[in-house]
């Protein structure tokens, strides 16, 4: 079976619109709506906006139906020249940059797990593959790969854009995909994040940019996860 998460209506409608065979269960107040998509078994559910709600979701995916493999789907802002609107990043790793401890000595984005400290939690190295895949079978050329940083803050002006990039080389921000991606590696279950781009390092302004792309680049979003599940 395969989990996908999305934070908001938008990023998961189009997907659970396309599933056979579906059931819904609400469970801490998030639905979880299991069935198909193509022959592959999925359950979906849209989160909630920010890293607890992630957390939340997360956990209680794993816990209620077993998933194989955990895919955090959504959009995302740009931290890069190579991220503009509409572009795709699919993680190769993921940062929680507001985890911060520098104060006491640790690196910044520290994250301290039963068995280790880690900064970058690495997304599953066939999950990259499958997304890429999947991107270039619905003629989608403009995606990359590397780091996606999350942060209970919505990103805005183009300075606390590139401080991201320089500090922890990302090349988009969002709110959920680190807590996703925490909680699936602890609990040892391999993860994927695909991030569309919706705000950028621009001369517009950063709301502007959501309110007028957001859609759309969800809508892009949905079409690569249909094209990796629906076969």
């Amino acid at each position: 079976m395969i989990g996908i998460i999305g934070a908001m209506d938008i990023e998961v409608r189009g997907i659970t619109e396309k599933m056979t065979d579906k059931t819904e269960e609400t469970i801490s107040g998030t639905v979880f709506t299991k069935g198909k998509l193509g022959k592959n078994e999925c359950v979906v559910c849209k989160c909630g906006i920010g890293k607890v709600n992630a957390a939340i979701a997360t956990q209680t995916m794993i816990l209620r139906y077993s998933p194989d493999e955990i895919i955090n789907t959504g959009i995302g802002g740009g931290t890069s020249l190579k991220t503009g609107i509409g572009s795709i990043v699919i993680a190769k790793n993921v940062v929680q940059h507001d985890m911060d401890t520098t104060a006491i000595g640790d690196e910044r984005g520290t994250l301290f797990l039963p068995e280790e400290n880690i900064i970058y939690l690495p997304c599953d190295e066939g999950l990259i593959e499958k997304l890429s895949a999947a991107c270039d079978s619905v003629g989608i050329k403009d995606y990359v790969v590397g780091t996606v940083a999350t942060g209970d803050r919505f990103i805005s002006g183009n300075d606390n854009r590139k401080e991201l990039h320089t500090s922890f080389h990302a090349l988009a921000c969002e709110m959920e995909g680190g807590s996703i991606g925490h909680v699936c590696y602890i609990n040892k279950v391999p993860f994927g994040i695909l991030r569309s781009i919706s705000d950028s390092i621009s001369p517009e302004d950063d709301g502007v940019e959501y309110s007028v792309f957001s859609r759309s680049a969800a809508e892009k979003a949905v079409s690569i996860i249909s094209a990796l599940l629906c076969q």
